[in-house]
Parts: C-alpha cells; structure tokens; sequence
C-alpha cells in the first residue's frame, strides 16, 4: 500500500519540521510505504529550504502567496495523484502524530466494508481537550453539530475537520479533490459532506492520534472595531469568508440559509451580542 501525505505550508517553519519528524518515526504495518507532497506557498522563514535540507525524501513545490490552505492543498493533491497511491492523507503541519497513529488509520480503513474516508481526532497538548475532528449533525439537513469522538471504537460522522485525513484512491477516482471555489477554510467540510451525499463511509477511527492546538479563537471582530474592519473580516478567505460560506451552506444545508446569512451579518454589525456570549 503506498500513501501520499499531503501538505500545505506557510511561514510556520518550526511547526511544519515538527509535524515532518513525527512523519518520519512512524510504525507501519509491513508493505505499507509513504511518500510526502508538500507545497509551501511563498514562505518568508525558510521552510521550503528547510524540509529539503532535512528531509529530501519529500517532494516540496512552492506557491505563489495566494494559495492559501485549500488553494495549497489542491495544488499538492495534484501532483500526488501523478503518482496513483492506494491512499491520501492529508495532514495539517500544525499537526504532531503519535507513533502508531497512520498504522490506526490503515486499520480503521480495512475494517469497513465500503470505501471509507478515515478521520483522526487531536487533542490540545496543553488543555487534552479534543480539538479537531469528526462531526454529527443533531438533525440531517441543519447546520447544527457536535464533535464526536470514541476511544475504543470508530463511529461515523456527518463531516470532518482534514487536519488528519485518509482518503481512498476510489473516492478521489469518484470525487475528485478539494472544490475550486474555496479560497482557504471549508473545503474539508465540502468534501467530507460530498463523501456521505456520495454513499462512501466517514468514521472517526477509534482514539487521539495526534496534538493540534485550536488556534482559530473567536470567528468574529470585536464591537471595539470599525464596521469597515469587520465587513472587511467578514468577506476575507482567512475570516467569515462570506460567499464561500454561503455557497457551502446552500449547497448542503439549504434549510439553514435564511439563518446562516442573517447570523453573518448580525456579527459584522452587531458583535456586542457573540461578546456577551462568549462571557
């Protein structure tokens, strides 16, 4: 079996070493073989320079700057499949793995009894809170969900984050990659929906297999900011990336529109209310 572990990075030189020397410690099941896709999109810090240095094993292609997460993704998912693997993982640079953790994967993935998109759960180093992973709606059909997790059992979820993400060649055969409307964020929910609308297994293999850190804070400006700043965050890829969010929402959750837009915007003029929330 050969896997192509995919990555995008920027300007997190030391994060994205760490996550490589964890990559390169794993226990694998026996003919199991791995090949790293990374592309590095224009960093300041060395990194690109860095990871050939220290591992010239892994195949690095540069960006331009404005690939930004899901435009690096695909742009390294499409120099993986030139390859044909049996499996892709994708995988976050932010992530550190634990020894066993794609030997995890690989099992999870044998076990069902359909082509399945397997994902992983990480946790906060620090806090040992689940941090990213799979998700369940409370209701098919609304955008209103709950992480899920097990840690004896692999249990199925509705979509899920790609920080760890093994994708079989047979659904990209099907689905193809990440969608080309996403700029940066969203583009794993997209998929991993398209994954259960398409009838192919999603479950959360069994366990943490890796620490992943939940950076993203509040997804909102303070009331402390000008309206021109918030509408500006409210439309940038890196914030409320508002056509794009709408266009996911739409395309599979249509019944949580009307509320999905009305919230965008209750945040952009009115984030007192997410404030208070908050406290």
């Amino acid at each position: 079996m050969t896997i192509a572990v995919l990555l995008t990075t920027y300007n997190r030189k030391e994060k994205t070493l760490a996550c490589l020397q964890r990559l390169s410690v794993q226990v694998l099941p026996e003919n199991v073989k791995l090949n790293v896709f990374l592309t590095d999109d224009a960093s300041s810090d060395g990194t690109a320079e860095a990871v050939q240095k220290l591992y010239p094993g892994t195949h690095v292609y540069v960006g331009n700057g404005q690939y930004y997460w899901a435009g690096g993704m695909r742009y390294t998912w499409r120099e993986a499949m030139q390859t044909r693997p049996d499996q892709y993982l994708l995988l976050n640079d932010d992530t550190v793995l634990f020894s066993d953790s794609i030997g995890k994967l690989i099992t999870t993935s044998l076990q069902q009894n359909k082509p399945s998109v397997i994902v992983g759960s990480t946790v906060d180093e620090l806090t040992n809170k689940v941090s990213y992973g799979g998700w369940k709606l409370f209701r098919r059909g609304i955008w209103h969900s709950r992480r899920v997790f097990d840690k004896t059992r692999a249990v199925d979820c509705d979509f899920a984050n790609a920080n760890i993400l093994l994708v079989p060649a047979r659904i990209v055969d099907r689905l193809g990659i990440l969608a080309d409307h996403f700029t940066h964020g969203l583009a794993d929910y997209d998929y991993t929906c398209k994954v259960r609308e398409a009838g192919f297994g999603l479950k959360v293999a069994p366990g943490v297999l890796g620490y992943c850190t939940d950076d993203h804070g509040d997804n909102w400006k303070s009331q402390t900011t000008s309206l021109k700043e918030r509408i500006k965050y409210l439309k940038s890829p890196k914030g409320l990336a508002y056509k794009e969010y709408l266009r996911f929402i739409r395309d599979h959750f249509p019944l949580s529109y009307p509320s999905a837009f009305a919230k965008l915007w209750l945040k952009t003029f009115f984030p007192f209310v997410w404030d208070k929330l908050k406290d």
